[in-house]
């Protein structure tokens, strides 16, 4: 089967999916939209395909992804597992842009710095994007990973991110549900984001 056509605009998101990184979840989706480019996550794939057929596809069919590994790490709750889907998803991503280089760019993301040679010594060589786990790191790096694009001002960005921040909880309550990361709430989250992008982009 032919591989899905590539999207210029599409990014794929691989991060992790819990309460602690929700603010740089928004920040991504925000962010992403600020510099005219649309998210993509794999709780948003329709279908009934096997997940990580899924998954393979949406990176396939996305023009650039980003990877933020900044929380590989042992869970909480027992028994203490490391998280492996983060770096899973890199190496299907990186396969697919060593065989089509002119298909797919990828980014790898880092709260901080040199971690990733320690974690991933293999990756050594890659300057990761370091974020600090903040959400101005992530919108800042995202000006610089893209530079290519037309970034408005930080602030810019950042004044966009309350603005989705601020109609979280009307978006969770029309969903139904408290999870941030549901597939109807991440569609709401993109209407809201590039919404807000236009504000303050002025278009």
């Amino acid at each position: 089967m032919p591989p899905p056509p590539v999207n210029p605009d599409a990014v794929f998101l691989n991060i992790p999916y819990d309460k602690e990184f929700q603010n740089l979840y928004l920040a991504y989706i925000s962010g992403l939209y600020q510099l005219g480019l649309e998210p993509f996550v794999t709780s948003g794939i329709p279908g009934g395909e096997r997940r990580l057929d899924r998954i393979l596809s949406l990176i396939q069919s996305c023009r650039y992804s980003i990877h933020d590994l900044s929380r590989v790490e042992m869970s909480v709750a027992p028994p203490a597992t490391p998280r492996f889907n983060m770096p899973l998803e890199l190496g299907l991503t990186i396969t697919w842009a060593k065989m089509h280089p002119r298909r797919h760019t990828w980014f790898l993301w880092e709260s901080t710095p040199r971690r990733i040679q320690k974690s991933m010594s293999d990756l050594d060589g890659t300057d990761p994007y370091i974020h600090t786990g903040s959400v101005e790191g992530v919108l800042s790096e995202l000006r610089n990973a893209f530079i290519h694009r037309n970034a408005p001002p930080v602030r810019k960005m950042v004044a966009a991110f309350r603005l989705l921040e601020g109609n979280l909880d009307a978006i969770l309550a029309g969903a139904g549900t408290r999870n941030l990361y549901a597939a109807s709430v991440f569609k709401d989250l993109c209407f809201v984001a590039l919404n807000a992008a236009r504000i303050e982009l002025g278009t």
